[in-house]
């Protein structure tokens, strides 16, 4: 369980992530980073969820970013949601991740769809799925949930 290093990294990427994640309006505490944790090993054990960690390149422990896998869009897809750290951005580690989940999610069975979802202003973000090829299916209204969200979220998707 990684959950001191991850309540370490959002401690100190807060702000960083607090304008697009809407878990991040408050500092959490290392209770709550625990309890997440294992909440995490609950929806792996089930499959349906699968949370990954991004651990420094130096071969430390260090957490610098996260990943996750969600069954959330229903039959036959998953979504792959990812954040890191200010610090190791534009290193290519978001896209590297999200190339590897989509590869992995593509290999289970019943599941012919992979998703990324982001909002239209999180550039950052959205460059992660254009790389990979993964097309524009469309942009959706949706409840704006963190503080720099437009309300417009962009739905991109491949095939397997």
């Amino acid at each position: 369980m990684h959950a001191t290093g991850l309540n370490e990294a959002v401690r100190t990427d807060l702000e960083h992530l607090r304008p697009w994640m809407p878990w991040a309006k408050e500092e959490p505490s290392l209770e709550r980073s625990i309890e997440m944790s294992r909440a995490g090993e609950e929806v792996w054990d089930a499959g349906t969820d699968f949370m990954y960690v991004l651990t420094a390149p130096d071969g430390s422990d260090a957490v610098i970013g996260a990943f996750g896998l969600h069954s959330r869009i229903g039959p036959g897809a998953l979504e792959i949601g990812y954040w890191v750290a200010q610090a190791h951005n534009g290193r290519g580690l978001a896209t590297e991740g999200a190339r590897a989940l989509t590869a992995a999610a593509l290999g289970l069975p019943g599941v012919d769809r992979v998703e990324i979802h982001c909002d239209e202003a999180n550039l950052a973000s959205a460059s992660v799925p254009r790389k990979l090829g993964y097309r524009l299916d469309r942009i959706d209204d949706s409840p704006v949930t963190a503080p720099s969200e437009t309300g417009r979220k962009m739905v991109w998707i491949t095939t397997g």
